[in-house]
């Protein structure tokens, strides 16, 4: 498959100019069929030959171990969540924190990355911020804020910025620390590679339905063999335990034990076939398109009105107007979707390899005249 064989299968895709897969990727076709596919065999006819119970859990299994290929994990190191924010939720609820314990955070972060935090602040948690210019961060300053942190909460790749932060370089600097590195990485699977093993992060969370072009509900977390071990997450069910009707209950090995009860399959279903569907494009030709599109984008936009890098390091282009609300709802108008972000204060548009160069092209056009 090609990235213009899969924009002719995502109908939202054909009319107007679709530039926001930061926030939402509209699904192709097999993606929806495969989660309607699923949920009217389950209901319709699972009841009368098969086990529900059964067939459900052997979908979450199969899209773990799709899911796991993906990022270079093993199956026992993935958890089927809801989505990038109860994946971080689960983790920082599962920590024993105590008074005067630290988390480190940047300024890059979104509110996925803050709110958790930020409830924890109120029960004596300290939560530094390392303050960040024009999207990236200073590894000297993450250094110096993390040395007695107990956790370390940081973006791969920012919503603000689009820019690439160093994993691995801090990943390194939290565990020289002694911290636990968490990622947030719902901007990377679909249009970046992604290796979890590489980065060496201990957690890292994300969801299927910004770039893969997953559905709402199809998110996943990596948590390492080693660190799940140390973590008690405080929502149990019958799947995040070994054996259900024990007492005492024992934790399920691994990323497991972050999975709680009957959750429905659809979305991971959809999610597991958004990723054939990525894999059958690949994600090194995805990603090679985007940065040809949101360089076409960010070479014709001023500097001085680029609040990302004027060489994209991914499909994420913020750029500076005057009234950000007020140009995002003059594009509506003119079909062309965008999003307005709250800081910086600013337009962000998000350029997948299903775009085409005359979109790109269509939208420079219609900002022009915010610096004409």
């Amino acid at each position: 498959m090609n990235p213009t064989e899969l924009r002719a299968d995502t109908p939202a895709l054909h009319e107007g100019v679709y530039l926001n897969f930061g926030a939402h990727g509209p699904s192709p076709r097999y993606v929806v069929e495969a989660a309607d596919e699923f949920t009217r065999t389950h209901e319709y006819e699972t009841a009368a030959r098969n086990d529900p119970y059964e067939v459900a859990f052997e979908a979450f299994d199969r899209t773990r171990e799709r899911v796991a290929a993906f990022v270079g994990a093993s199956p026992e190191e993935i958890a089927l969540t809801e989505s990038t924010t109860a994946g971080i939720n689960a983790v920082a609820n599962a920590i024993d924190w105590q008074p005067g314990d630290t988390v480190v955070r940047t300024d890059l972060e979104h509110p996925a990355g803050t709110l958790p935090w930020q409830r924890l602040e109120r029960e004596g948690v300290e939560v530094r911020v390392v303050e960040t210019e024009a999207g990236r961060i200073d590894p000297d300053a993450f250094a110096a804020a993390v040395e007695d942190a107990k956790v370390a909460c940081f973006s791969a790749v920012t919503w603000t910025h689009g820019t690439q932060l160093p994993v691995r370089e801090l990943v390194d600097i939290a565990h020289d620390a002694g911290a636990l590195a968490l990622v947030d990485a719902v901007q990377v699977p679909g249009q970046l590679p992604m290796d979890v093993k590489e980065w060496g992060a201990d957690v890292v969370a994300a969801a299927g339905h910004k770039w893969l072009l997953g559905l709402w509900g199809g998110g996943f977390l990596y948590v390492e063999r080693d660190a799940a071990e140390t973590l008690e997450p405080r929502t149990v069910g019958y799947r995040s335990v070994e054996t259900p009707i024990s007492d005492p209950y024992e934790f399920a090995t691994g990323a497991r034990r972050f999975e709680v009860g009957s959750s429905n399959p659809a979305p991971h279903v959809a999610l597991a076939e958004a990723v054939d569907t990525i894999d059958s494009v690949g994600v090194d030709r995805i990603a090679a398109r985007v940065r040809q599109l949101a360089g076409r984008l960010t070479d014709g936009v001023p500097d001085e009105r680029l609040h990302s890098p004027s060489v994209p390091e991914s499909g994420l282009v913020t750029i500076d107007v005057d009234d950000p609300d007020a140009t995002v709802e003059r594009l509506v108008s003119e079909g062309i979707v965008v999003r307005a972000l709250p800081k910086p204060d600013a337009v962000r548009a998000s350029v997948h390899a299903v775009n085409t160069p005359a979109e790109v092209d269509r939208v420079l056009d219609a900002l022009n005249a915010e610096w004409e």
